[in-house]
């Protein structure tokens, strides 16, 4: 054990020291351009000159452009950015006596950029292309004492066939006087002679340098030291079942041994992860991604997207097929006309001077995202395609639910409301092409939702307790500086009957159900005590639990947090994946054989799969409902606990039931995968209005 410990630490120290010449060429590198080989242009190219607010004038040094030979550098006097001209990506971030907060050692173009995931004519790989967005020109937008902000562009044309994506591509920069990071953000357009292709994926990342950062923080119950980079190679981990997926066997710092590392275990919901980085503590220095505004991601506010993980690595996605499948793929039909603005978001650092707990920078980083979201729409950033306030519009309204069985209206406590473009998707949840706006409701049900861009929308809701989404009939027009009352808008939601019986609660996640502990030989210490389902492997424990015969849970009986394992997931039999069903018995005192009764069966997730309802015949043909095959979210896999949503609202004939005791079988049909199966959310069952004995 000290042989193994001392050769580990060993391998630390060599780590380390390549590392520091690296710094140290770096911060010689930097220290004799900044004096010797920085020129600054006093450029006038579409200059527009800004008035200074208070909360960026004051004595600290004005804002200069400086270039150096393919570079530019931002340079407020508190930190300074380098970006590969005319190409656009960033290649070193100066800040707090660090020469490089990114990875000096990765190529220029895999430090800080944009980029896309794509699929088209000529694309092969099954996922689509990788396009990292290269710009070919360079353009200074706004050039004073106060503010910097520059253009990196690139426009498509026919010779790109095949080669990029049908995207004319403007990546931006901002930088303000007194302010401690920079802004970022493209804007991306398709001319309406632009060929068809599919958006999958698009992100701002950054690689982080891994001598100075290896504290993650995403949450206040989300943050940790994670393992090097180094340490996912094949001397030093075996992969699992999939290649983002390892355990870590010799890590460099031993007591990362036996822990998985996945990238998908610190995923996070659009609504909880407006901020998110990287802790270094000698010096104290945090580097962060702020999203001030979720207006230019899709799906709405549960919508789950990757963050930081081990890289360093720390992400923006902004539109992402992971947690939803191909439904969330933008695609384009030849002709057809599209741009969108993505942004601004901010980079931030901070640092401490004093002794203390560096985790404190965690603190300093939320205090900030409130400073920047009070700040929206920002006032600086120039293009014409990102209005200002006086340029956009408001909704307000009350929402209530109404029960068509109590003929009762409530209050929509707590409801997400929200605005997304219109389209025939029918769902929130399945936009991925235009702008969102949405809010939460307070207990009367009442909400506002400020800063809407102009144009016209469909309004949602997403409302806890009650299954099903709400839509407004109409297409909402918004114009600039426009106010719009709604009055009382009313969910009519699906009951018709008394409820017999329900399992789980309504809330869109299949989170209240029973989700088993880790194999000890799999685990990740950050979701020992909490969000176990963040664990890997979890879907190879439904096997461990049920070997022979699979769930049978009992109405009255069994208890839904321990006996209702938490995805209906395939069996191993034999290293052979099959389908599996489960059974929901109970008994009906009262019947009505002429009646009709529903059946309600709302899934948090599904992928690849077939649920099938047969009553009372585990083997009828056909079944009583079919979903047919569903869902390409792969949440069971990327360890979520919802993914898309589904309802459906099954009418069964009373004469299927029996005065006394019933089942009611569910069978997910697919197997030949492990991760193929179901997250269920809610299951109800409702008797006809007058059943009778």
């Amino acid at each position: 054990m000290l042989m193994i410990m001392q050769g580990a630490q060993l391998c630390l120290v060599i780590l380390i020291l390549v590392n520091l010449l690296e710094v140290l060429h770096a911060n010689y590198i930097t220290s004799s351009s900044s004096s010797m080989q920085l020129t600054n242009r006093n450029s006038t190219i579409d200059q527009k000159v800004y008035e200074s607010s208070e909360d960026i004038q004051g004595p600290s040094p004005r804002v200069q452009l400086l270039y150096q030979d393919n570079y530019i550098v931002l340079d407020n006097g508190i930190i300074q950015v380098t970006v590969l001209n005319p190409e656009g990506s960033v290649i070193k971030i100066h800040y707090n006596g660090i020469a490089n907060l990114l990875e000096q050692l990765n190529d220029e173009s895999d430090r800080g950029y944009w980029d896309v995931v794509w699929k088209g004519e000529g694309v092969t790989r099954k996922k689509g292309n990788l396009d990292r967005l290269p710009c070919t020109d360079f353009k200074v937008i706004v050039e004073t004492d106060e503010q910097v902000e520059v253009s990196f562009t690139r426009t498509w044309n026919s010779s790109f066939y095949g080669k990029l994506p049908p995207l004319n591509i403007d990546k931006r920069f901002v930088m303000l006087r007194g302010s401690s990071g920079f802004y970022a953000y493209a804007i991306y357009e398709r001319p309406k002679d632009f060929p068809g292709f599919t958006l999958a994926n698009t992100r701002l990342a950054f690689k982080l340098n891994k001598l100075w950062f290896n504290y993650m923080a995403m949450a206040d119950d989300r943050q940790r030291q994670l393992p090097l980079p180094d340490d996912r190679s094949p001397e030093r981990s075996e992969v699992l079942a999939y290649p983002e997926a390892v355990l870590l066997t010799n890590p460099i710092e031993p007591e990362f041994k036996g822990e998985v590392d996945d990238k998908y275990q610190y995923s996070g919901e659009a609504k909880d992860i407006q901020v998110h980085g990287w802790i270094c503590s000698k010096p104290a220095t945090g580097l962060w991604q702020i999203i001030p505004n979720n207006e230019f991601r899709s799906a709405g506010p549960t919508k789950q997207y990757l963050t930081s993980h081990v890289g360093p690595t720390s992400l923006s996605v902004l539109l992402s097929t992971h947690y939803s499948g191909e439904e969330l793929m933008a695609t384009f039909e030849d002709g057809e006309p599209w741009k969108k603005v993505l942004g601004p978001l901010f980079v931030y650092a901070n640092s401490m001077t004093s002794e203390g707990d560096s985790r404190q920078l965690w603190e300093d980083a939320k205090e900030q995202l409130s400073v920047e979201a009070k700040r929206w729409p920002y006032s600086f950033a120039v293009s014409d395609d990102f209005p200002s306030s006086d340029q956009r519009g408001s909704v307000n309204g009350s929402l209530l639910v109404y029960d068509r069985y109590l003929k009762t209206n409530t209050s929509a406590r707590k409801a997400y409301v929200g605005l997304a473009a219109p389209g025939e998707v029918g769902s929130w949840q399945r936009e991925s092409k235009g702008y969102q706006f949405w809010t939460r409701t307070d207990d009367g049900g009442h909400f506002t939702i400020e800063n809407i861009r102009p144009g016209n929308y469909n309004l949602y809701a997403l409302i806890p307790g009650f299954i099903g989404d709400y839509r407004y009939n109409d297409t909402l027009n918004i114009s600039a500086g426009s106010s719009m009352d709604m009055g009382d808008l009313v969910y009519d939601h699906p009951r018709d009957g008394p409820i017999l019986w329900e399992i789980g609660i309504p809330d869109r996640s299949a989170g209240e159900f029973f989700v088993p502990d880790p194999d000890p030989k799999l685990v990740n210490p950050l979701y020992l005590t909490r969000d176990k389902y963040r664990q890997y492997g979890l879907w190879e424990r439904y096997t461990d639990l049920y070997p022979d015969e699979d769930l049978v849970y009992t109405v009255n009986v069994s208890d839904y947090q321990k006996d209702w394992f938490f995805a209906q997931v395939t069996r191993n039999v034999n290293n052979t994946y099959q389908g599996t069903t489960w059974q929901i018995k109970f008994q009906l005192d009262k019947l009505d054989p002429s009646g009709t009764y529903y059946l309600r069966i709302a899934l948090a997730s599904a992928t690849s799969s077939e649920l099938q309802v047969r009553i009372n015949d585990r083997h009828e043909k056909p079944p009583l409902f079919t979903s047919g095959l569903i869902g390409y979210d792969n949440t069971i896999a990327r360890h979520g606990i919802h993914g898309l949503y589904w309802l459906y609202n099954v009418s069964i004939p009373g004469d299927k039931f029996l005065l006394g005791n019933n089942t009611i079988f569910l069978t997910q049909a697919w197997g030949l995968s492990p991760w193929r199966g179901i997250l269920y959310d809610y299951i109800r069952l409702e008797a006809p209005v007058d059943d009778v004995v």
